[in-house]
């Protein structure tokens, strides 16, 4: 674990500051392009562990003293190498975890997929819910609930949880005061990216957003 004393705060940021970093996961090995949701058995790909190891880079000089992650693998595989660089065991935390989803385990779309049957027409019906999956609501309690509880055990620190794009998304539109539905074209919050939230106190001042693995693609790394 860290060698910081518990009050003390990273240089030139206040003592009562904390940041909590929402890291998204990397590139999933997914040929058949599925709706993997919380399926077991779905890892990251070659480029999904070089987009970790460009977040666990970008995070490098942070005063990061924990780790959370989601239970999924390719959550718990992002986390390893920010783990590995100072020296965290992650802890898994539930409630980051991917919301349920009905198309689970399906190609979404018209042609080859899941929407060729009416069947599955019925779950689209309220797109503010929404009616296809864990409702957008629970998804921001849950994740804000563990964003506290992380925030809290990093007190004048930084602290790191791996999580998915839409738990993600719809935390950063709740705390930001936004109206939580939305195009899922529209979310900015893309692979391997880090969305920071900096507390004074127990009140959020600040949102921030960062694209790690992109920055090393366009130096010839990994692919986004």
């Amino acid at each position: 674990m860290s060698e910081h004393s518990p009050n003390s705060a990273a240089p030139g940021q206040p003592a009562d500051t904390t940041v909590v970093h929402l890291l998204r996961h990397g590139e999933v090995d997914n040929p058949r392009g599925l709706i993997y949701g919380r399926l077991p058995g779905f890892h990251l790909s070659e480029d999904g562990r070089m987009m970790a190891k460009a977040a666990a880079d970008y995070l490098a000089e942070r005063d990061i003293v924990a780790i959370f992650t989601s239970p999924l693998d390719r959550a718990r595989e992002t986390a390893e190498p920010v783990a590995e660089r100072f020296g965290l065991e992650p802890v898994v935390d539930e409630r980051l975890i991917e919301p349920w989803n009905h198309f689970e385990g399906l190609v979404f779309g018209i042609g080859d997929g899941s929407l060729r049957k009416m069947e599955h027409w019925w779950y689209l019906r309220d797109p503010f819910s929404p009616s296809w999956g864990e409702r957008y609501k629970a998804v921001v309690r849950r994740v804000l609930a563990a964003v506290t509880d992380a925030r809290d055990a990093a007190r004048g620190h930084e602290v790191v949880c791996v999580s998915h794009q839409l738990p993600i998304w719809v935390t950063r539109r709740s705390v930001e005061g936004r109206r939580l539905w939305h195009h899922p074209s529209n979310r900015e919050c893309a692979l391997a990216s880090v969305t920071s939230f900096t507390f004074a106190g127990d009140e959020v001042t600040g949102v921030t957003y960062a694209e790690p693995a992109r920055r090393k693609a366009n130096l010839g790394g990994a692919a986004q």
